[in-house]
């Protein structure tokens, strides 16, 4: 894969519109995690640049849900997209022929991990999951791995409880996204809630990429009266995918494009990265058989 970059970037077509092949169009899918047109105002400047690469309309598509997205991929509806790992394992588990990874972000500290972070007002006096026994917790969505699957394996490691509204915490909620769980905790109408962030920077910033960075820049929340009581293990960052049957060239191109997106553009690769990122790399299936094993056990 790196050689197909390197060759792909030595050429002029980042620079001038190649017809791609037999596609009439292109289909680009973003999950959810903030509201729809806020996700495509994000990701307008990699509408143009991919429309003027490929030389056909590209149309961004911002399903309310994640699974909007997995069941576009499937489908052949949406020909690309940045999944999460969970999300990238039940496309794998449902068509392992659907999609195939290619690129992943790398932090700033050149890593390519993230965490599900728990939080919740600094004023309703909540320091940890101890003190969420009966409360409400909110997740943002079942497809999420950050928003739910990771979260549901580790808490109840912690808790000695199972998942299930009335066990442990008083109710788990799904509240649809990640800035709806943001907002939700941070309007006091749920306690406590999990979200994603790489956890290097400030946390007064939001981390220096996330969710919870999204919703500050956005001047949802002021961090100040956010406190975190709760951090996974590291999770492996989601994949940016396409769709096996896309025709090669368009695979190589877009490849490209993304690969040197944070070089060429770095605003636009700020908004589609959801924060500050050193670049992206290479990546395959094989880094996220983990995630993929922990799908089919939660599935049993």
């Amino acid at each position: 894969m790196k050689k197909l970059i390197a060759a792909a970037l030595a050429t002029t077509a980042l620079t001038a519109p190649v017809m791609a092949e037999d596609i009439k169009e292109f289909r680009i899918g973003v999950l959810g995690g903030e509201n729809a047109q806020d996700r495509m105002n994000s990701y307008e400047c990699l509408r143009t640049k991919t429309e003027d690469l490929l030389g056909v309309k590209t149309k961004v598509f911002a399903p309310a849900d994640y699974n909007g997205v997995i069941q576009g991929l499937l489908g052949g509806t949406i020909d690309m997209a940045w999944l999460g790992a969970s999300g990238y394992a039940k496309t794998f588990l449902s068509d392992p022929e659907a999609v195939e990874p290619i690129l992943v972000k790398v932090n700033v500290d050149g890593g390519f991990g993230y965490y599900s972070v728990g939080f919740a007002r600094k004023d309703a006096d909540i320091e940890s999951l101890d003190a969420m026994k009966g409360k409400v917790f909110g997740f943002g969505d079942p497809n999420s791995t950050s928003g739910f699957l990771i979260p549901s394996i580790e808490i109840p490691e912690a808790t000695g409880a199972t998942m299930t509204s009335g066990d442990y915490f008083g109710e788990v909620k799904f509240t649809g996204g990640h800035e709806q769980t943001i907002v939700a905790v941070y309007n006091g109408d749920i306690d406590a809630g999990v979200t994603w962030a790489d956890g290097l920077g400030e946390w007064e910033d939001g981390f220096n990429s996330g969710a919870l960075r999204k919703a500050v820049d956005a001047g949802l929340v002021d961090m100040n009266e956010l406190v975190q009581i709760w951090q996974s293990k590291p999770i492996p960052e989601g994949p940016i995918v396409l769709r096996k049957a896309l025709p090669e060239a368009t695979k190589v191109k877009m490849t490209a494009l993304m690969a040197s997106l944070p070089a060429m553009d770095s605003e636009c690769a700020y908004g589609v990265l959801s924060g500050e990122a050193k670049g992206l790399m290479p990546i395959g299936h094989d880094a996220y058989e983990v995630i993929i094993e922990a799908r089919k056990l939660k599935s049993n």
